[in-house]
């Protein structure tokens, strides 16, 4: 290891790093006595501490994230590990999706005894393991990042002990998650004793020629696809994503649906596009099923729903199909960058979501039921308008952010020609439209049937607001991040 691959990994070493030492040091600091001490409702200064510093950690890395986005691809590690234009924009994103989640659910895990130390630090380490799979060069280095992340996860999940259905979710999530990583293991050491390589470049290299195997090649990209569409919650290796969403507190349920979905992304990318390229003849039907099945099950199924988390796993679901739609495309970085376009919509818009959902929860009462937003326009009109933008965004209703990104992905469908899957998918949106526009009428036209409240302090009241004008103006302007999108795809698709 030479000062290059230091500089290359510093901020992955220095997550790593103030992590382990947060937890550490959280262990020593005394807390107060009497009877806060005991008040499960207040913040300890154990775990305040660690918000603060974790808080200031995640400004500084997306900061120098975002300063590496103009730097030129480069591998480090002796090939393990790669920095390029496309790697450090989504790492950024994932440092700031963590810093608005963490922010969103301070009061929210302090209400139900949560916030603690150790929950805290085990969403640095989620992190960690985020940046690790989008710099992944090696499916060594990219199955670590992938189950650093999901361990972490389960921890989450599981971390309210007393709740049952949080403990269901944690089980469920660990039995399938273990199962989607066995499936993507299996077909890694396929594709290995084929190719003889676990470097992506090398197994690209392989696969341009002739002679592979290509039936054997063929078993292992099922295997991968299967593990790919498990992170990415599609039809039909969909089952954990409702039960984890609605059984998991909110503020958890949030730390899934956000930050991973980038890191998703990443991993679809690296090693359908940048790796398996050659094979897209077999991948690519693959997809199609997959979307068109989610995009369709999701939308259908979520209008059954009354509990608002399940009804926005649903609608995950169907967002992700719109991902993959994008990814159809035969060597065209427009379609990347709408389907990256579209990760980075959908997060951003899932951010303000949730965050609404925790700002109206309070000590003892979770708001997520339609019960719960019925007349929320009467009492909090800036909250039920924030509300709305959200679920025309997630609908695709001008001019907010999601409409900018069905249509950038719908029209690189037809640039390739996939007329009937541009249609399918209008059809789709549609039939969702349904459940969020009930959201909006809830909000709007129903008496309220309780009394509202608002929890949260002053600045995640003002991100919430940001959050919400965000959607609002990057949907009016939508050119900028379009712009973004297509330039980092480009350099990354020519460096590499």
């Amino acid at each position: 290891m030479d000062t290059f691959d230091l500089i290359a990994i510093a901020p992955e070493l220095i997550l790593a790093f103030v992590a382990s030492d947060l937890l550490l040091t959280s262990a020593f600091i005394k807390e107060k006595s009497g009877h806060e001490a005991n008040d499960v409702f207040h913040a300890p200064r154990a775990a305040s501490f660690v918000y603060f510093c974790s808080c200031l950690l995640l400004i500084g890395l997306g900061i120098a994230f975002l300063s590496r986005m103009i730097d030129l691809p480069y591998f480090a590690m002796a090939g393990l590990f790669q920095s390029d234009p496309i790697a450090n924009l989504l790492k950024a994103g994932c440092c700031f999706a963590l810093l608005i989640s963490l922010i969103y659910s301070k009061q929210y895990l302090i209400d139900r005894g949560l916030f603690r130390p150790d929950f805290l630090v085990l969403t640095l380490f989620a992190l960690l393991g985020q940046l690790v799979l989008i710099s992944a060069s090696n499916l060594i280095t990219l199955y670590l990042g992938l189950e650093l992340m999901a361990l972490s996860t389960y921890g989450l999940v599981a971390m309210r002990h007393s709740s049952g259905l949080s403990s269901e979710a944690a089980i469920k999530y660990f039995v399938l998650g273990a199962l989607a990583s066995g499936f993507l293991l299996y077909g890694m050491s396929m594709i290995y004793g084929v190719t003889g390589s676990l470097d992506l470049l090398e197994i690209l290299r392989s696969l341009l020629d002739p002679r592979i195997n290509h039936l054997i090649m063929a078993f292992g990209l099922v295997f991968i696809v299967a593990g790919v569409a498990f992170k990415f919650g599609v039809v039909p290796f969909h089952m954990w994503v409702p039960d984890v969403y609605q059984g998991a507190p909110t503020a958890v349920t949030l730390l899934i649906a956000a930050a991973p979905k980038l890191a998703a992304f990443a991993l679809l990318f690296r090693l359908l596009i940048n790796t398996l390229l050659p094979l897209i003849s077999d991948w690519q039907p693959m997809l199609m099923i997959l979307a068109v099945l989610s995009l369709v099950i999701g939308n259908i199924t979520a209008i059954a729903q009354t509990n608002i988390k399940r009804m926005l796993a649903y609608s995950a679901i169907a967002q992700m199909g719109f991902v993959l739609l994008g990814m159809l495309s035969i060597f065209d970085d427009h379609a990347f960058s709408a389907s990256m376009f579209y990760v980075i919509a959908y997060v951003i818009t899932t951010l303000g979501t949730f965050g609404l959902l925790m700002v109206l929860s309070r000590k003892g009462y979770d708001c997520d039921t339609l019960e719960g937003l019925k007349g929320l326009n009467r009492k909090h009109p800036w909250y039920a308008f924030i509300g709305l933008i959200m679920m025309f965004s997630l609908a695709g209703v001008p001019p907010t952010l999601g409409f900018a990104a069905k249509l950038s992905v719908l029209e690189a469908l037809v640039d390739a020609d996939y007329i009937a899957l541009a249609v399918i998918a209008v059809i789709a949106s549609l039939i969702g439209a349904f459940y969020y526009l009930r959201v909006v009428k809830v909000m709007y036209f129903d008496e309220p049937s309780h009394e509202h409240s608002v929890t949260g302090s002053g600045i995640t009241k003002g991100v919430l607001g940001l959050n919400g004008l965000m959607v609002l103006l990057l949907g009016i302007f939508p050119a900028g991040l379009m712009a973004l999108c297509l330039n980092i795809m480009r350099n990354t698709l020519i460096g590499s």
